[in-house]
């Protein structure tokens, strides 16, 4: 009879204990529920999101902000992922108003008999103490958080309510959110999470360090099968469902940022110029840049740097093994792969992964890698360390057991590479209207963030010498002038830089009077000094400016004519770009809208275009006769090589400076303008034979093939005032249609000379009918020879 009268009391003491609790309670909520909280903060929800950036086509190029957070609408969560909360926390959440009582009651049971320790937190009181209250456990904050999660019921739908927590909740790795935390832990959206994923994200909120997958992965999923159970428990799935998610195994994904599209150079450029704009606003309030990079020309131009950079340290030979690392005989290398642990602090640049060698055969090479693989490498992907693996001499070879090396997939094979020590970099732009539409900055962001499109001052070499030669046409010269490509000397006096100077062409090679296409297609160094010479360095340094090249970074030397001065990949694409449209100045830009959390576009770029409101800055004659040299250029010139592309509308110039210290190629067509740079980031040599049509073309080659496949040739048309005559090639006199000779283009104004003038009228543009006699005009034509 004892144990019925004890049973008995307790439920009378628990009947009187919890009238007691309610008095307190009504007592508690008359005098502390006015005083509660405004819920503007829940009604309005404005969760803290990063700045988002976003090629044109609306791939992820990269996030900024402390937090996190992508915000997802509750009719866009997953069903799953749903189901997983509410099994895990609070499965009666759609039946009880912001206090679930019969959860307190069997919690008080459990605690009290020991069926285990739980807690009676709903979702909504959590969501009170995650917004209004503190961590600390008292009494007074439990009254306050049940008074609040009854006023947030009371203003807010059930649904609401879930998409807050949903959003709002921290789960480790500096993700709030769900949607944040499936990119973080797994590397994907939410709506691609298979059922054992959602539940290991579902597991999180209780104690999100704990059991961070990353961190403790046993205890992690020890707490996703605790969440599994639940949801087939309480009927959110069926047996099969939860067999299989329990038998599924788990990849957990590590990475450094949710993107879509490697663009670190650019998504760090939009940073720079949104934090310009907004200041530290950018990093919570959820904006969202909309660049104009195109994912196809991205993905070009990343390959296209990775590529010449490997290309151009396989010319130039193996520097050897990063390391060499040995087994220890200490019980941790037993207990673990010791390779792995070796691995752990290396990290991977631009697909260039780090990897132990373990085996080395005459024709082969095995590594493990730090992803855990065992690779055997053959064939061509020996280039790299071909020779000294031929070295007879075991103790002399480089690539032995234990050399930590870097292997790279290129299309389906591996092959042996090594960490660079040149930088590269490229930049597309859309002549039309200036669109930047690929950028790569260097060779990984990761390893060095000096971006080297907008910040690297360097000499343009040769390829600045058509924007001489633009001025000289604008002067009355023509393609067909005749200029001497013979050796000279220069005073102290003459070269107005206070020293003497004896320039020489770059393959010491001379070959006397040629017309000026033929100087520009051979890139005659005699020849463009002696231009310059003839049509003023005051004159060409104030004529650059209409490219946008400003005149202090172009001294008046005479050392101008062969790009001595100092240009940064993005002005030079801009500056090529003018040739590409016409003549039209148009401003490379990268942001093309901003929209704010909502999805409003508070930004629309507005860029200048071709033809229309954009300043023509010079003849768009001037333009198609440059085109047409460039073209030569690209067909039968320095740059030669790019007619393995295959198209007749190609055009640029290379460019390579004293020493090869720098390479270029800048070149376009009518629908793309690209340059391509490749040098040390402290000047030296990038070694002999290392031109710009070497090191430089072939990555503008790599990239321009993918760009134009399956586009069109977009023949150039030529502008009205531009006749086509036929001229002797040798003396650049007009012949009749009947004689044997070549057509070149001129301007109206400006025929070639009839064969029967003197040597001075032979210079094209010299003594025109059309133009006003300059006493100084022997003077200049004297310079010319």
């Amino acid at each position: 009879m004892f144990p019925k009268k004890w049973w008995q009391f307790l439920i009378l003491i628990t009947i009187v204990f919890g009238l007691v609790v309610a008095a307190l309670v009504g007592l508690a909520a008359t005098l502390i529920y006015p005083e509660l909280p405004s819920l503007e903060v829940l009604t309005d929800y404005r969760p803290k999101v990063p700045l988002r950036v976003y090629s044109e086509d609306g791939y992820l190029l990269g996030e900024f902000g402390e937090e996190r957070r992508a915000f997802t609408k509750i009719e866009d969560v997953p069903k799953n992922m749903q189901s997983a909360v509410l099994a895990i926390e609070d499965r009666r959440f759609y039946q009880h108003g912001g206090v679930d009582t019969r959860g307190i009651l069997r919690a008080i049971v459990n605690n009290i008999t020991g069926g285990g320790r739980e807690g009676a937190s709903t979702i909504t009181m959590q969501v009170a103490r995650n917004f209004f209250l503190s961590s600390e456990r008292t009494f007074k904050r439990k009254i306050n958080e049940a008074l609040l999660a009854i006023k947030i019921e009371h203003s807010l739908s059930k649904d609401k309510i879930l998409e807050v927590y949903i959003n709002q909740i921290y789960l480790g790795q500096r993700a709030y959110g769900f949607a944040a935390a499936s990119q973080v832990y797994f590397g994907k959206p939410l709506d691609k999470l298979s059922l054992a994923e959602t539940a290991v994200l579902a597991g999180l909120p209780k104690a999100p360090s704990a059991y961070n997958p990353f961190v403790n992965p046993k205890r992690a999923i020890k707490r996703q099968r605790e969440v599994l159970y639940n949801m087939y428990h309480y009927g959110f799935i069926d047996e099969p469902s939860y067999e299989a998610a329990v038998k599924e195994p788990l990849r957990f994904k590590a990475s450094r940022q949710s993107r879509d599209l490697a663009a670190d150079y650019v998504a760090e450029l939009v940073r720079q110029e949104m934090y310009q704009r907004y200041q530290d606003n950018i990093y919570s309030s959820g904006l969202k840049v909309y660049t104009t990079i195109l994912k196809s020309n991205q993905e070009a131009a990343n390959a296209a740097i990775l590529q010449g950079i490997l290309d151009y340290d396989r010319r130039h030979g193996y520097r050897g093994p990063e390391k060499v690392v040995q087994a220890s005989n200490t019980s941790t290398d037993h207990e673990v792969n010791w390779m792995d642990k070796a691995l752990d602090d290396i990290e991977a640049f631009n697909g260039l992964i780090p990897a132990i060698v373990t085996k080395v055969g005459p024709k082969s090479v095995t590594v493990h890698s730090k992803s855990g693989e065992n690779i055997e490498i053959e064939g061509d992907g020996l280039a790299l360390v071909q020779k000294t693996l031929n070295e007879k001499d075991p103790e002399k070879r480089s690539i032995k057991f234990g050399a930590v090396v870097r292997i790279v997939k290129l299309t389906d094979s591996w092959r042996i590479a090594q960490l660079p020590q040149v930088e590269s970099a490229l930049v597309a732009v859309d002549p039309e209207n200036g669109a930047v539409r690929a950028l790569v900055g260097g060779f990984d962001f990761n390893r060095n963030k000096f971006n080297h499109v907008t910040q690297a001052w360097r000499q343009p070499g040769s390829s600045f010498k058509p924007f001489i030669y633009s001025a000289a046409i604008e002067k009355g010269y023509t393609p067909a002038t005749i200029i001497n490509d013979e050796p000279i000397s220069l005073s102290a006096a003459e070269t107005g830089s206070g020293s003497s100077w004896d320039p020489k062409n770059f393959d010491g090679k001379y070959e006397g009077p040629m017309r000026l296409r033929t100087a520009l297609t051979k890139s005659k160094n005699m020849v463009s000094i002696r231009i310059l010479q003839a049509i003023g360095v005051n004159y060409a340094q104030d004529y650059i400016s209409r490219f946008g090249f400003s005149p202090k970074d172009h001294p008046p030397y005479l050392a101008m004519a062969l790009g001595a001065g100092s240009a940064t990949p993005w002005q030079m694409a801009g500056a090529y770009a003018i040739f590409a449209n016409g003549g039209y100045r148009v401003k490379p830009y990268i942001i093309g809208k901003i929209t704010d959390s909502q999805g409003h576009v508070i930004e629309q770029a507005k860029p200048l275009i071709a033809g229309k409101d954009a300043p023509r800055v010079i003849d768009g004659r001037n333009a198609f006769l440059m085109t047409s040299i460039l073209q030569d250029v690209a067909r039968i010139g320095t740059a030669a090589k790019a007619r393995q592309i295959g198209r007749s509308d190609l055009a640029g110039k290379t460019g390579t400076t004293n020493n090869q210290i720098d390479a270029w190629f800048a070149g376009f067509n009518p629908k793309q303008v690209a340059v391509a740079w490749i040098g040390f980031d402290h000047p030296r040599s990038l070694g002999n034979n290392e031109t710009g049509g070497q090191a430089a073309l072939p990555i503008w080659i790599s990239y321009m093939t993918p760009v134009l496949k399956g586009t069109p040739d977009n023949p150039y048309t030529v502008p009205e005032g531009v006749n086509s005559i036929k001229i002797d090639p040798v003396k650049g006199t007009h012949v009749e249609d009947n004689e044997a000779g070549i057509y070149e283009y001129f301007y109206h104004e400006f025929p070639p000379p009839e064969p029967d003038k003197s040597l001075l009228e032979t210079i094209s543009g010299f003594f025109s009918p059309s133009k006003e006699k300059d006493p100084q005009e022997p003077t200049k034509v004297d310079q010319l020879f």
